[in-house]
């Protein structure tokens, strides 16, 4: 007889957890479990499509880089305004991903540390990638139709000096094909589309973060804002001082990323200025349908089959009953409550 009432006992105990758990007034315990682990692979897998986009991005952005662009006339009088000296980039290629890309990540991995929110993490990192992507295929895109010369194009066409023409007066260039190449690639400047694309993604996702627009004027929170901000318009300069780039085409890229940036982050996350703006809105859906489930489960028969198969076959539901009764357990519930 005491064998069985240690057995009701430990299942009204197991009920009364379990329901602690599902219940706490309507909501999860913790609203920010939604780990890599737990939630990682699902939210993966229902954005296969936009990932397998990003690699089709990638492989037009590759095609964009071999053909050549569009080979426009220069002629005499235009070599006026393209005999800048040829020099080393300031920022080098393979230092704009690094900055671009990599540095936001690990922002977003910093905030993921703190909230633990893998809805957040997922959606800024696919966000601005599609940023970077959308801006680089736009980007090449333009520069391969336009064709416009760089500043230096007379030293990458005529790298002895010596000038050659055809009948028509225009050029005919005797330099390395890969410089040629390249020099018809001025306009819109590519460092510059990509630093706002990147660096404009990152401000917007810190203006969320520390709720720039709370309305309690902390002008501190506008200075960490405008730093990624103030970082791109130094790549931007640093394109017309190295006589890569005229200013117009700097202009460009910069509206340009900015724009494509502007735009993938509205797309997975609130305005900045709103109440919200601090979370991606599959987090806040998320949360709604934890609660309804939670409120749906207050009083769910889940939590009965669960402890009635643990001790089916050992205790008469009658005395469990008897037991869910008794003055003891109802005190119990009722300093939990």
């Amino acid at each position: 007889m005491f064998s069985k009432s240690c057995h009701v006992i430990r299942i009204c105990l197991v009920r009364h957890f379990l329901r602690c758990l599902l219940k706490q007034g309507g909501r999860q315990i913790d609203p920010t479990a939604h780990t890599i682990k737990s939630h990682g692979a699902t939210l993966a897998r229902n954005h296969i499509h936009d990932w397998l986009m990003l690699v089709l991005l990638i492989l037009i952005e590759v095609i964009l880089n071999v053909i050549h662009p569009f080979r426009r006339f220069v002629g005499r009088d235009m070599m006026e305004d393209l005999r800048y000296p040829m020099k080393q980039n300031t920022v080098p290629v393979w230092a704009v991903p690094l900055y671009a890309v990599l540095l936001p990540i690990f922002v977003f991995l910093f905030f993921y540390m703190r909230r633990r929110d893998v809805y957040d993490l997922h959606h800024s990192v696919l966000g601005l990638l599609f940023a970077v992507l959308i801006t680089g295929v736009l980007t090449d895109s333009i520069k391969d139709a336009v064709g416009r010369p760089r500043p230096d194009f007379f030293w990458r066409c005529f790298p002895d000096g010596v000038e050659v023409y055809d009948k028509l007066g225009g050029v005919v260039c005797h330099g390395k094909a890969s410089d040629i190449k390249e020099g018809h690639k001025s306009f819109p400047s590519g460092h510059t589309s990509w630093s706002f694309a990147g660096l404009g993604f990152l401000s917007l996702y810190l203006c969320g973060k520390i709720k720039v627009f709370d309305r309690q004027g902390h002008i501190a929170k506008l200075c960490i804002l405008f730093l990624p901000l103030l970082a791109a318009c130094l790549v931007g300069i640093s394109r017309v001082d190295d006589y890569w780039h005229h200013w117009q085409d700097v202009f460009a890229g910069g509206l340009l990323g900015l724009f494509v940036a502007t735009f993938c982050y509205s797309q997975f996350f609130p305005p900045p200025y709103n109440d919200d703006g601090w979370g991606p809105y599959a987090y806040f859906v998320a949360m709604e349908e934890a609660r309804g489930n939670a409120s749906l489960n207050r009083e769910s028969p889940v939590v009965e089959a669960m402890v009635d198969n643990m001790y089916a076959n050992q205790v008469p539901r009658r005395n469990i009953d008897s037991f869910n009764r008794s003055p003891t357990l109802e005190a119990m519930e009722l300093g939990h409550k």
